[in-house]
């Protein structure tokens, strides 16, 4: 096949020269000719070919691997064996939470006598002094609020060590940190005593960290409002602090059962003024204390009853990010008027809250009122007994009351609605205290956990952003807002009117949406994690009586560790895994992108469901689920086990690519966690993988005395940065491939034996292990030298690393032969790559002065190391099946944006076949100039592209121009040049348009005269503010600075002005370069992307231009994704048509009052219930606490909180 191939190439240049001896030119005026046009695209396949062939020698990278054995690919085992690895890992995690509660228990309770010590001295995560920090001193006669002397304690002195393990972060190993909120007085009495005792935790954190060395940070978080973390380490929060450990998720989930909540917020005419922000803000903080696996909703009563979101009607939603937000927006547009009428809505909230308890749907655990108002004339004994009192002793629904106002009259009977049912009451008259009155209601609803006292619910929390406040989004936006603002005024008074432009305006729009579209997966801005935590019960004389919670206990997993249990390399290219949580909810996925603009949260981040990423190839309308996917969701979340081939459509490539594949999916549960393990591979070279014999394992090459280091000589190779080949856990390394190195030294000596697991086993399973191994052999996480190698893949890497070796070895085309030169010199080569199965890529550079041989090597190897997960691997390998001698080439989106030189890569797959079955080995590629491609084709084409009415482009399999006329449009999408003609070659069926949709999409809706609900709930939106003012002031002067020079400045551009209407010379300009500001919304969009069809005799190939009712031919370049596209310029070019590769908005059809988020909860999917469920217990009918007012001493030291926040004004 191969050499007929070349045999008919051959026949068709020898034709061509002789045809046009003088060079491959048209005639002035010629119509198209296609026979020449075959002529071109058989000869610059044939030369791109023969080069990549040359210099990447992919017959002898194929031979190379002929040792090597063919195997299926079993989904099943993979998927059980690695839920088994992540499980073990997961125990660990567990283990070491309920030993820092059963010490936290203990300790307590043996401490509970002791005094507390106004000036006892702890780690400050926020003050705390380094050796070469300067002493600070306190201020002269410096009174605290009671007009006692202020109690100074001077912080105290650290050393810290940055830690991989802890994202690099300095930390103490030795002792924990606390970190204590703005609004919490470390000095209080209660406060101050729990940071004493807890400081004895300090032994079983380093016990911990001892016994696992993988863990990651471990806390106590006290119900007082302080979290004491280890390792210590500073605390670094930007613009402000506004951590506060008891409003994150970890500790909310662990101290109370899943809970339906309705708010009944007061909207009477009494309700104004500073009644109703502070009632906001209450409302707003019981939203903050909500977790995913939490439902609520919100009703204003005045005369009427109403829900703050119209389209929320007698429903709960879900407490996600997305729903919160909703909510928070409709409670800061409610309006006051008339009287309350409190009959309609406790009636209204008990009929929704029976009827979620009745269908089994919400939480289907606890249940709440929250009655935000500034008095009740009755107790309306009459409602509760008919709806809530119906089983005495248990009340099905508690009850907590909120009273605004410093002036109130009807105190008593709505603290009685509290008390009479098992809830909690308060008096809030000032901002200050919101925070603390609203989190007493925490520990009432943990009542009938500690009252059980042996149950410790152990919960994982879903995804989230380490120690970022969701809030901090907006403040960062506004912040990207107030940029873009500065930007446009300076761009003015330098360019004056010409920067409104059409051209300029609308090239400025287009960059910043571009910056917005940026999603990247990866981040180093933000770590994320899950948590697993537990409570923590007070357990002395006294406390018992109240049922107190103590506080609770837990420790970091992140994201990154459980990434590393999961071997890809066992799934292949293309192959990944994903979890999903109980309520459908991804913890982790290749397609999570939960951040934009670089460094920016979305709004609803951590709440994306699966079938929102698994997207089908069925060409159904947005958000219309396929119910086969439907099906497989609802079997994942029920932990059950299975396996399902699905056609999917996979995006790629910063979303501006697509393939349709069809996949195998395998899922299995992940034992006592709400997790449920996925893996996915294509089926079309999923299925077999490849696996190395038993004479080249690893033990049986040092028998026969081979060096295994000889393999991994020089510079020139790396090995995948994030796969776990071998780690040990009481040394660092520099590099992977330093820690590899150690590794190979160790497996040459002898008494080497592989690890028996990746996890060691919680210590209290230690003796059992013991007892049943017939060795006797414990874990090596437990031995002096604590490692774990992955024998499988280490076996792959070494066998790979022996059989391609010779790769980065000097060779003839790197020297000085006559052929080496010539494509160097022709081609520009700056590196030819080869990256392997295992992970392992190698590379040799061309050269021809010492200097790039520094550069080249290292730009390519910093950049291109993580193999098959690189983009031109797994476009390689998808390549190989439409023709498997073809190399994929490609260039960046924004080529045409280069001044400097752009590089081409091209990639080839290497496949080995046995027996029939055929799995991929290795990708083989090499990187040139861009300039030597275009020269190339000049040559080619002679004139024949040259002339103004002939225009050439080649293109690639996703509609991307690789060679234009115009080096601006290099990168770009052939569909924004010439829409006429794509759109004739989707019609013609060159290329499929395929749709795909984007449900973790961000949109920007207008802020008008915005007056934010989150103002009310941080200091942060207080600080940005004052921010905003400040810039808005410099802004102003800005304005008043050029308003003066306005005379001038219109003299001396009064040439360009007068292209201008005349009302734009005046200071309208002003309201011209004013931007127009948005705040951030979850959204839904949609690409329409465009992917070449596989057909080889596609009769559009053979077809002729036709004057200008098909001014083009269209040929494929053999051996290569690309496609050459001459056009006939002469022919009217349709501008309406453009078509594009950007997000568009999807417009669904809402009704009257229905948002977006409306419209999604109408479409809501099943989800489980957490396991754990304590709701009620029968003493606790004999505790007689249910509330107070807020306390002048609270309100006095919350006020240090806005005396701190005044210095970052």
């Amino acid at each position: 096949m191969g050499c007929d191939w070349v045999t008919r190439t051959h026949y068709l240049l020898i034709c061509f020269f002789l045809l046009y001896p003088n060079g491959a030119n048209f005639v002035p005026g010629e119509k198209i000719n296609y026979n020449l046009v075959h002529s071109w695209a058989d000869k610059l396949g044939m030369e791109l070919y023969h080069l990549g062939d040359f210099i990447t020698r992919r017959k002898e990278v194929q031979e190379s691997f002929k040792e090597a054995q063919v195997v299926s690919r079993s989904g099943a085992k993979i998927v059980e064996n690695m839920a088994h690895d992540i499980k073990m890992m997961m125990d660990l995690k567990i283990s070491a939470v309920r030993r820092i509660m059963d010490t936290a228990e203990n300790t307590a309770l043996s401490h509970q006598n002791e005094k507390e010590d106004q000036l006892f001295s702890y780690f400050n995560s926020k003050d705390m002094r380094e050796p070469n920090d300067p002493i600070p001193t306190p201020a002269p006669r410096e009174l605290d609020d009671m007009g006692e002397p202020h109690i100074f304690v001077p912080p105290k002195e650290i050393v810290l060590t940055p830690k991989a393990e802890f994202f690099n972060t300095p930390v103490n190993l030795s002792v924990s940190s606390v970190h204590v909120p703005l609004n919490v007085f470390d000095r209080a009495k209660d406060v101050i005593k729990d940071i004493q005792w807890s400081e004895n935790l300090d032994q079983i954190f380093r016990d911990n960290y001892k016994n696992d060395p993988t863990l990651s940070w471990q806390f106590y978080g006290s119900s007082t409002g302080f979290m004491r973390q280890f390792p210590a380490a500073k605390w670094k929060a930007k613009p402000v602090d506004l951590y506060d450990c008891r409003l994150r998720s970890w500790y909310m989930e662990a101290a109370t059962s899943p809970k339906d909540i309705i708010i009944l917020l007061d909207s009477s005419g009494s309700m104004k003024g500073q009644r109703l922000d502070i009632a906001k803000k209450v409302v707003n903080t019981i939203l903050d204390t909500l977790g995913t696996n939490d439902f609520v909703n919100i009703f204003t009563f005045g005369k009427t009853v109403e829900p703050a979101v119209k389209c929320f009607e007698d429903t709960l939603v879900q407490a996600n990010l997305g729903n919160i937000r909703e909510l928070m927006e409709g409670v800061d547009s409610i309006k006051i008027a008339n009287i309350a009428n409190f009959t309609a809505a406790l009636t209204k909230a008990f009929e929704v809250l029976e009827q979620f308890r009745t269908e089994n749907r919400g939480a289907q655990c606890n249940q709440a009122i929250m009655i935000v108002s500034d008095g009740a004339p009755f107790t309306y004994e009459d409602v509760f007994r008919e709806f809530n009192w119906r089983d005495i002793p248990f009340k099905p629904v508690r009850v907590f009351t909120y009273l605004i106002g410093k002036e109130v009259a009807d105190v008593e009977h709505i603290k009685w609605m509290a008390c009479a049912n098992q809830g909690y009451y308060v008096h809030l008259s000032d901002m200050a205290e919101v925070r603390e009155m609203v989190l007493n209601y925490i520990p009432v609803m943990a009542r009938p956990l500690v009252l059980g006292k042996h149950d410790h619910p152990v919960i994982w929390t879903q995804v989230y952003a380490d120690v970022i406040d969701p809030k901090l989004s907006d403040w960062l936006w506004e912040m990207k807002q107030c940029d873009d603002q500065r930007e446009d005024v300076l761009q003015f008074r330098r360019e004056g009117l010409d920067m409104l432009n059409e051209t300029k305006v609308y090239r400025r729009i287009y960059e910043r949406n571009k910056a917005a579209w940026n999603q990247p997966i990866e981040s180093d801005v933000y770590q994320f994690m899950t948590t697993v935590s537990m409570p923590v019960f007070d357990r002395r004389m006294n406390a018992t009586k109240i049922a107190n919670l103590l506080g609770v206990a837990g420790t970091d997993v992140p994201i990154r560790d459980i990434k590393k249990m999961l071997s890809p390399f066992l799934l292949g290219v293309n192959g990944y895994a994903f979890i999903v949580t109980n309520n459908g909810y991804i913890l982790f996925h290749p397609d999570f992108r939960p951040i934009f603009q670089g460094n920016i949260l979305k709004p609803a981040y951590n709440s994306v469901d699966m079938i929102e990423v698994e997207l089908l190839d069925d060409d159904r309308a947005p958000r219309d689920f396929n119910p086969v996917l439907l099906t497989i969701r609802d079997s994942i979340i029920n932990q059950s086990t299975g396996s399902k081939w699905m056609l999917v459509k996979n995006h790629f490539d910063e979303l501006k690519r697509v393939a349709r594949i069809k996949r195998q999916y395998y899922w299995r549960a992940i034992p006592n966690t709400p997790f449920t393990l996925v893996v996915t591979y294509p089926e079309l070279y999923g299925v077999h993988r490849l696996s190395i014999r038993a004479e080249n394992e690893i033990h049986r090459m040092n028998i026969k005395g081979d060096n295994l280091l000889n393999y991994f000589g020089g510079k020139r190779w790396r090995i995948h940065p994030t796969w776990l080949y071998c780690k040990h856990n009481n040394k660092t390394f520099s590099t992977p491939e330093e820690e590899l190195i150690w590794f190979l030294n160790k497996m040459s000596q002898p008494g080497w034996r592989w690890p028996l697991s990746r996890s060691a086993v919680p210590p209290e399973h230690a003796a059992l292990l013991f007892s049943n191994t017939s060795t006797g052999r414990i874990l090596s996480m437990y031995e002096k030298e604590s490692y774990y190698c992955d024998r499988q893949l280490m076996q792959s890497l070494v066998f790979d690393a022996r059989v391609t070796e010779w790769f980065s070895k000097n060779t003839s085309f790197n020297s000085k032969d006559d052929k080496g030169n010539e494509f160097r010199q022709r081609f520009g080569i700056t590196v030819a790559f080869l990256a392997t199965h295992s992970g392992l890529t190698r590379w040799q550079e061309f050269h021809s002065n010492m200097a790039e041989e520094a550069s080249a090597g290292e730009t390519f190897s910093e950049q291109n190391r993580r193999a098959i997960d690189e983009m031109w691997y797994k476009r390689a390998v998808d390549q190989h099946f439409v023709h498997e001698d073809s190399f994929v080439y490609s260039v960046p989106f924004d080529a045409g944006d280069y001044a400097e030189e752009i590089t081409v890569t091209a990639s080839n797959a290497i496949f080995h076949t046995e027996g029939g079955k055929s799995a991929p080995a290795a990708v083989v590629g090499f990187q040139f100039h861009y300039s030597a491609l275009q020269q190339l084709f000049r040559n080619i084409t002679g004139n024949g592209c040259a002339k103004q009415d002939r225009e050439c482009y080649v293109i690639d399999n996703n509609g991307f121009i690789v060679i234009s006329p115009s080096r601006k449009e290099t990168g770009k999408f052939f569909g924004e040049i010439h829409g006429g003609v794509m759109l004739r070659l989707v019609e013609e069926k060159v290329f499929k348009r395929v749709i795909v949709y984007d449900y973790q999409a961000v949109c920007f809706e207008s802020d008008g005269d915005y007056n934010s609900s989150n103002s009310l709930l941080s200091p942060l939106f207080h600080l940005l503010r004052a921010l905003k003012w400040l810039i808005h002031t410099v802004l102003w002067y800005i304005v008043q600075f050029t308003n003066a020079a306005v005379a001038e400045f219109i003299e001396i551009f009064d040439d360009d002005m007068n292209d201008y209407p005349a009302n734009t010379k005046s200071t309208d300009w002003v309201r011209l370069v004013t931007l127009h500001r948005t705040r951030l919304k979850s959204c839904d969009m949609q690409r329409e992307l465009y992917l070449m069809y596989n057909e080889k005799d596609n009769v559009v190939y053979n077809m002729t231009a036709h004057a200008c009712e098909r001014p083009f031919v269209v040929l494929p370049i053999p051996n290569s994704n690309m496609i050459l596209v001459v056009i006939d310029h002469r022919c009217p070019r349709d501008t309406s048509i453009q078509l594009s590769v950007n997000p568009m908005d999807i417009i669904y059809p809402l009704d009257k009052n229905q948002t977006f988020a409306c419209y999604k909860n109408d479409r809501e999917f099943s989800r489980v219930r957490p396991v754990s469920c304590i709701n009620k217990h029968i003493n606790e009918s004999s505790i007689e606490s249910c509330g107070n007012a807020g306390s002048i001493f609270v309100n006095i030291f919350l006020l240090l909180f806005g005396l701190s926040l005044s210095r970052f004004l």
